[in-house]
This record gives C-alpha cells, sequence and structure tokens, in this order.
C-alpha cells in the first residue's frame, strides 16, 4: 500500500538516498482528524436519540467507507478516506464507554470497559496475521492491501446489523423480564451515577471546564496514547530496520498485541476485585512502555537485533494504561451530559495523541534511532504518571472530605436518579 500510493518518497539526490515518510505520517494522523471533527456531534446524537438506531446506523455506513478504501488510487485520495472514516469511527469508542457506565455499578465498570478495550491487543494479533496471510497473495486481480479491507469492511457490516439491538439503558433492555430490569437499574442506585437522561444539559457541560479530574483525564489520555500513533502507523517500518523482512516485521506485531491483550484483561479484573488500585497500576504500567523507549533507542541495531525488539514489545503496555484512564474517567463522573462529554473529550485527547505520535518520526534521524521519536514518548509518559499522581490526591481529598458530611440514606435514594453530577451530588463517591 505503501508503494502503490506513493507513501514514501525517495530523494536519490543525497548520498545515500534518503525516504521521507511524511505523507504517511499525515495519512496516519488524517483519521485522527476525521475523529475529532465526529467525536462530540456523534456523542450528543447517542445520547439525544435511540443508542440502537443510530450505533448501527453508523456502523453500517463506516463498514462502507471501509471497503471503499479499496478503490483509493492516490495518497491524496487516502487523506480523504481516512477523513471520513475517521468521522464515522468516532461513534464506537464513546458509544462503548456509555453503553458500559449506564448498564454497569462504578466497581464493575473496569472489567467491562477492559473487555471492549482489549480488543485493540486481540485485534493487532489478529489484523498482523491476516496482514501476514494476505502478504503472501502472489496472483488476483487486486492489490493485496485491497482484499483486506474488503473482508474488514464486510465483517464490520455484520456488526453493524447486530448494534441495531443494542438497548438504550437497563430500562429499556429487551433480553430482560420487567423485574430484572427494575433490578439492573436498582443496582446503579447505590453508586450514584444515574441512568440515561436524553435531555442535553448545558450547565453540566460548564461543569466539566471547572472539574481538574476531567482536564488530568485528558492529559493522561493524551500523553499516554502518542505511543499507538507511532506504532499503528509505523510498527513494522521501524522493526523492519532491525534487519527484518517487512512480513517477518509484521509477526512482531504478535508479543506487542499480546501483552496489550492480557494486561488490559488483567488489569480490569483486578480493578473490579480490589478496591482504590486504578490509578496505582496505571502508574507501574507506564514504566515498561518508557524502559521499551529507551531499549530501542539506546540498543544496537545489527542485524536482526534482538534488544530492540523486546522493547518493541514490552511497549504493549501502553494498552492497560489507556484502558485504566478510561476506567478512571468514566467511573468518576455522574450525570448523562457529562458522561457522554467526557467520554467524548476521553477521544479528543486519543486523538491528539495518535496525530502527535506520527509526527515525531523523522525519517532523516533513521541513522540516530530516531531519538526525538523516543525521547519525546518517554516524556510524555512522565508527564502521564504525574497527572495520575495528582489524581489520586485530588480524589482522595474529596472522598475525606464527602466521608466527613453528615448524610443520610434517605436523601442518598431520592438524589440517586436526579440526573446531578458527581459535584452536584454529595453521596457520589470516586473512584481511586
Amino acid at each position: 500500500m505503501t508503494k502503490d500510493l506513493h507513501l514514501t518518497q525517495v530523494d536519490t539526490s543525497t548520498t545515500p538516498p534518503t525516504t521521507d515518510t511524511s505523507r504517511l505520517s499525515w495519512a496516519t494522523s488524517m483519521f485522527y482528524f476525521g475523529m475529532l471533527a465526529g467525536l462530540y456531534p456523534m456523542t450528543f446524537a447517542l445520547q439525544r436519540f435511540n443508542m440502537g438506531r443510530i450505533l448501527g446506523s453508523v456502523v453500517c455506513f463506516w463498514a462502507l467507507v471501509c471497503m471503499l478504501t479499496a478503490a483509493v488510487t492516490s495518497w491524496e485520495g487516502l487523506y480523504a478516506q481516512r477523513f471520513f472514516l475517521g468521522f464515522v469511527e468516532s461513534i464506537i469508542p464513546t458509544g462503548f464507554m456509555c453503553i458500559v457506565s449506564s448498564f454497569y455499578t462504578q466497581r464493575e465498570q473496569s472489567l467491562r470497559q477492559s473487555w471492549w478495550f482489549s480488543a485493540t491487543g486481540l485485534f493487532t494479533i489478529i489484523g498482523g496475521a491476516l496482514n501476514y496471510g494476505f502478504g503472501q497473495i502472489t496472483s488476483g486481480a487486486l492489490k493485496r492491501w485491497q482484499y483486506i479491507y474488503l473482508l474488514a469492511g464486510s465483517l464490520t457490516f455484520l456488526f453493524g446489523i447486530v448494534c441495531f439491538f443494542v438497548p438504550d439503558s437497563p430500562v429499556s433492555a429487551w433480553f430482560l423480564t420487567q423485574d430484572e430490569r427494575i433490578v439492573a437499574t436498582e443496582r446503579l442506585r447505590h453508586g450514584q451515577t444515574g441512568i440515561r437522561c436524553t435531555k442535553l444539559k448545558i450547565s453540566q457541560v460548564k461543569e466539566c471546564f471547572f472539574d481538574i479530574k476531567f482536564w488530568l483525564v485528558a492529559l493522561m489520555m493524551a500523553s499516554a496514547y502518542t505511543v499507538n500513533g507511532a506504532v499503528s502507523g509505523f510498527g513494522p517500518l521501524i522493526v523492519s530496520t532491525f534487519g527484518y523482512s517487512v512480513l517477518d516485521s509484521i509477526l512482531f506485531q504478535f508479543p506487542l498485541g499480546g501483552i496489550c491483550l492480557i494486561f488490559i484483561l488483567l488489569t480490569g479484573y483486578l480493578s473490579s476485585r480490589i478496591p482504590n488500585i486504578r490509578i496505582i497500576m496505571l502508574v507501574f504500567c507506564c514504566f515498561p512502555v518508557m524502559a521499551g523507549c529507551a531499549m530501542i533507542w539506546k540498543c544496537d541495531w545489527y542485524h536482526r537485533a534482538a534488544a530492540p525488539v523486546v522493547g518493541y514489545s514490552i511497549i504493549g503496555f501502553f494498552g492497560p494504561v489507556v484502558s485504566l484512564i478510561i476506567s478512571i474517567g468514566m467511573a468518576n463522573v455522574a450525570g448523562n451530559t457529562k458522561k457522554s462529554f467526557m467520554a467524548a473529550t476521553i477521544f479528543v485527547a486519543y486523538c491528539v495523541g495518535n496525530i502527535v505520535g506520527p509526527q515525531l518520526i523523522k525519517s532523516q534521524t533513521k541513522s540516530r534511532h530516531y531519538p526525538e521519536l523516543w525521547l519525546g514518548l518517554i516524556i510524555c509518559y512522565c508527564i502521564t504518571i504525574v497527572s495520575a499522581v495528582v489524581l489520586y490526591f485530588v480524589l482522595a481529598r474529596e472522598n475525606k472530605r464527602r466521608e466527613a458530611l453528615d448524610l443520610n440514606d434517605v436523601d442518598r435514594d431520592k438524589m440517586a436518579f436526579q440526573d446531578l453530577t458527581d459535584k452536584e451530588n454529595p453521596y457520589f463517591k470516586y473512584m481511586l
């Protein structure tokens, strides 16, 4: 695909010839510009209208846009296609986040959020296997990469049909009996996170801008996801510089994806079993990512070098870091508009990280092991750690203040389903 669409340019006027990857960088980033444009309107459409119909329709349209990638014939066309693909895909992460926060208690959310986000690791493996398999094709009317997009789009269309059956909340869950709906709704009363409300409340949006945890979560997400912007678009290209073939470098996505998958699920499980451990695990998961970046940067890149490949693999710990940020962000807000706005903002920050990541790769610094990339990622993860520590003390202090208030269970039950925000509701308890 890189060759067919001229995403890299070789400058033969230099000695030795140099390769300019700026087009590939912008093709990667353009997807996230599209997602930035779609996040807020898509998220509030989910809140305002029937969730299943909106989600199903957009996912089916997303599938068609994905299949149209096979019709792209130039890098300019790919830019346009990537933008619109990002725009329609913006509904997926925020939709899943809002579904989980609407159906499950605060303690249960971390594990459930990890289930869908673990697909980051799972499909790194599956996608790598498919890329490797399609890479063996030597005949046929289409290019190898065109088959991949046609398959991905077809499977996504089937998933879109399933999305039409997603209920708005436990109150309208078609797979539950009337008594089960009551029980499922009452379970949410203790956590004070509320149930779905279709009214858009500007006051809750304004509250977000004056809520420090809103900004800390966004800063953590933007910092932590810079690594994905670099790894997703340039991973095989970087690994191939260690002396491996293009197809072999695809196989090295497997250990990275495996670490991502396993530790997203593990941290999600531990969060649901051990109280107030999420931020602590987030901080500890940052250290392997930083170590992996340092290993790639400072180790020798001789032919088929092992050390930088190991470093590349343990970068997969960025998966549980991001999963925990999502869990922390969504479990610590109440009020339906505020939850929607938080979900959209988390993925705005996600887009910012993914846009910045590819721009840190300067092809002319390849001989020096891309120092701007690895140093930039290490700095980003230092920012993530500092933000997480600050958030921990902010939430702990607020919990301590609320525990000292003279509150009663009668008012707790009355306020649970009034669509109050976490700041308006003194019974709301923050998860650390």
